[in-house]
């Protein structure tokens, strides 16, 4: 991700800046092939434990029971030291397969994606140094779990974010309203904070001293661009990762594969961009005033 000054954005700016957007959405509805991926071969032949990073991931999950197991193995087989699978309720099988293949199971009583996170957080031990977060779908590439880590352990950036839009995606892993949906979030971060990114992904990684300090509130859908908002907003150092994506491992997506929840989830995403920047806006000014 690169970052750039705050714009002053003037009416043309702004419609120059959605046509631009618009473009790029009509290019990423296109799945990439393996001879288009610039990405693959970048992956860097390290794992967190030779990088010297004491990693947690963290991976929220319902109902995942055909995919938990296979993604906490790929995920420890990349040198993470801690899985924890944070179960939200299921009612199948995936709280068993999850502990079956060595993962610390955190269950939440109170539904919402970011409550999960939430106790996901509280659950990582004391000595982890940075926190990496990964869907229990089998979705995420974890081969590039390394080239997410090493910004971080090198010091170039505090936060990285994995990209699905930009790498190789199988025909089918992304629904238009996710790629629509971290088109805009991407719009609306640059035009208010200077901030690029291309997508709203839950595949990412930030050093967890810097992630207790953010204030993260949401508790449901908009926890991925409540991290992203914050994050552009404080000015910290970010790295965007393309790690591309795979169609799940089973089950059915609890956003994008039910159209009701899919709104629901957009209307939410929404609300807490409004409310976020509203907030952000007064805690800047205050913060002014006190200076």
């Amino acid at each position: 991700m690169e970052r750039s000054g705050i714009p002053i954005v003037q009416g043309g700016a702004a419609v120059r800046n959605a046509a631009e957007v618009l473009r790029q959405l009509w290019i990423a509805l296109e799945p990439l092939t393996a001879d288009e991926d610039r990405t693959a071969a970048a992956a860097p032949a390290m794992t967190p434990q030779s990088l010297g990073a004491k990693v947690v991931a963290i991976i929220p999950c319902l109902d995942e029971e055909q995919a938990i197991a296979g993604v906490v193995t790929s995920v420890f087989a990349q040198g993470v030291s801690t899985v924890i699978v944070v179960d939200g309720g299921s009612h199948d099988r995936t709280v068993e397969r999850a502990a079956a293949a060595r993962a610390h199971v955190v269950v939440e009583s109170q539904r919402g994606y970011g409550r999960a996170m939430q106790a996901g957080i509280a659950a990582a031990p004391p000595e982890a140094e940075i926190l990496l977060f990964v869907d229990g779908d089998g979705s995420d590439r974890p081969e590039f779990i390394p080239a997410l880590i090493a910004p971080i352990v090198s010091g170039r950036a505090a936060f990285t974010h994995g990209s699905r839009v930009r790498g190789v995606r199988e025909p089918g892993s992304m629904s238009l309203q996710q790629i629509a949906a971290g088109r805009l979030a991407g719009l609306l971060l640059r035009v208010f904070y200077g901030a690029r990114f291309t997508d709203m992904s839950p595949f990412r990684a930030i050093r967890r001293d810097i992630l207790s300090r953010l204030g993260m509130r949401e508790p449901t859908y908009g926890w991925n661009l409540e991290m992203q908002m914050r994050v552009a907003a404080a000015g910290i150092a970010t790295v965007e990762i393309a790690v591309g994506q795979k169609r799940r491992a089973g089950g059915v997506s609890k956003v994008s594969g039910n159209v009701v929840v899919g709104l629901k989830a957009a209307c939410t995403i929404a609300a807490t961009f409004v409310r976020l920047a509203v907030s952000l806006r007064r805690e800047t000014r205050a913060i002014r005033s006190a200076g």
